[in-house]
């Protein structure tokens, strides 16, 4: 009788505990190693290229910069020579008194998050691919309502969230501006 209560236990244990669909340990090496790729690219940080910010819309910001580009993410789990891939980055701004001009001339003062989307080949095949990241303007990542880190397959499932909305861009590839990346 004991063995089997101790198997019950041990299944409500396994069924209860299941691993995080996105945010974790792995999920977060491999944001930080994005990051890094984005510094060196010069498409997030301190020396970041800045482009001409552009009316925005929730969720991601009042004003935005969209870059894209291929970069080299090194990480444990890349193989040897990394991985490259194209990558999508905006930067979110807002804040009291945000608009283009503000940005243009302070962009520190309104950035409020770098969203990233960078085409990871064989990552998640069921979503184009795509691993999602949202950073604070220091490379640390945001959480979720539930403290979860927003890295790797972000809200897969969930109504609300990147891959979620990201769905619904026409042509299939995940990119609202264009289709290029099927």
């Amino acid at each position: 009788m004991r063995h089997y209560i101790v198997l019950a236990i041990t299944l409500l244990m396994a069924v209860h505990v299941q691993a995080a669909p996105f945010g974790d340990a792995d999920d977060q090496s491999y944001a930080k190693s994005v990051w890094n790729a984005l510094v060196r690219a010069k498409l997030a940080g301190d020396n970041a290229i800045s482009t001409v910010p552009y009316q925005g819309q929730a969720p991601h910001g009042a004003i935005l910069e969209t870059l894209e580009s291929t970069v080299t993410v090194h990480n444990r789990q890349a193989g040897p020579n990394g991985d490259t891939g194209i990558v999508i980055v905006k930067r979110n701004y807002g804040g009291e008194g945000v608009s283009k001009d503000t940005v243009a001339n302070n962009p520190e003062a309104y950035l409020k998050a770098v969203t990233v989307m960078f085409k990871r080949k064989g990552y998640d095949p069921d979503n184009s691919d795509w691993f999602w990241a949202k950073f604070k303007s220091n490379g640390e990542l945001h959480v979720n309502p539930k403290n979860m880190k927003l890295a790797g397959r972000v809200a897969k499932g969930m109504p609300q969230g990147c891959i979620a909305c990201h769905t619904g861009a026409q042509g299939g590839d995940y990119v609202f501006n264009h289709d290029r990346y099927k």
